[in-house]
């Protein structure tokens, strides 16, 4: 089964290139996938905002709540912030939010949490997804990258066990960059956020975490800051930057562009 889920998010991926940009907005969805509350608005969140501002739907699922990440507050404590945290950086994008049934650090490798993911997918008819990159220092984000790509195979199959039919419209799985999902990650796809950063700085800043009060690393700074490289390299103020599956790695066309 998994030799088969990568052959179909490589052609998914291919596709992405020629329809992301040009598809009409009302059927554009775009699902990301975090490990944690706050994964998918610093790393992706400018993307998100800038298709929402086109008119497309968004939608945030957070498969925990990042609860354990705070060196003084409990765990109890601390989801209870990150719940109310994640529901304000939402809104603030204008998205949706879900927030999985798991604890933090301990996302299981399992066929039940990827029969979770594809009911989400199945109910929300995604038509791009994105998720974190396969490599990672944080097992949350290594065990997420396989559990999506596993769920987008099973909800494009039929299932009478499922609550909802099967979506096979799915047209691109891209892998967002993350400090702790840095091994072996290749920026492959660029999108200009230049219009939209300082509004992303607005939303993430929703997190305590981000905007310094929780641990020491400079989340703002670091990903700001990688942004303007991203967008150096490709000719813009400001870009964030996704990798696709090797195998995806290609594009064709009858002539030079």
């Amino acid at each position: 089964m998994r030799c088969s889920s990568r052959r179909f998010l490589a052609g998914a991926a291919i596709l992405l290139l020629f329809t992301l940009a040009g598809a009409p907005a009302a059927e554009r969805t775009l699902l990301a996938v975090g490990a944690h509350c706050g994964d998918m608005e610093i790393t992706a969140g400018a993307v998100l905002l800038k298709h929402r501002k086109l008119g497309d739907r968004v939608i945030l699922l957070h498969l925990t709540l990042g609860e354990g990440g705070h060196p003084k507050l409990s765990p109890d404590v601390y989801a209870g912030q990150k719940r109310r945290e994640a529901l304000e950086a939402a809104k603030a994008l204008g998205a949706e939010v879900l927030i999985g049934p798991y604890q933090d650090g301990h996302i299981p490798r399992s066929d039940e949490a990827a029969g979770y993911v594809a009911d989400v997918i199945r109910q929300v008819k995604p038509t791009h997804v994105i998720t974190h990159w396969r490599n990672s220092i944080h097992k949350d984000h290594a065990r997420t990258h396989e559990i999506v790509n596993d769920a987008v195979l099973l909800a494009s199959l039929e299932d009478p066990r499922a609550a909802h039919p099967r979506h096979r419209g799915v047209h691109a799985v891209y892998y967002a960059e993350n400090w702790e999902d840095a091994e072996a990650f290749q920026p492959y796809l660029y999108v200009d956020v230049t219009d939209e950063l300082e509004e992303w700085k607005k939303c993430v800043t929703r997190y305590e975490f981000i905007r310094g009060g929780v641990v020491s690393f400079p989340y703002l700074d670091y990903y700001t800051a990688l942004a303007r490289l991203r967008g150096a390299e490709s000719g813009r103020p400001y870009a964030v930057a996704f990798d696709v599956p090797p195998i995806s790695r290609k594009r064709v066309v009858d002539s030079l562009p």
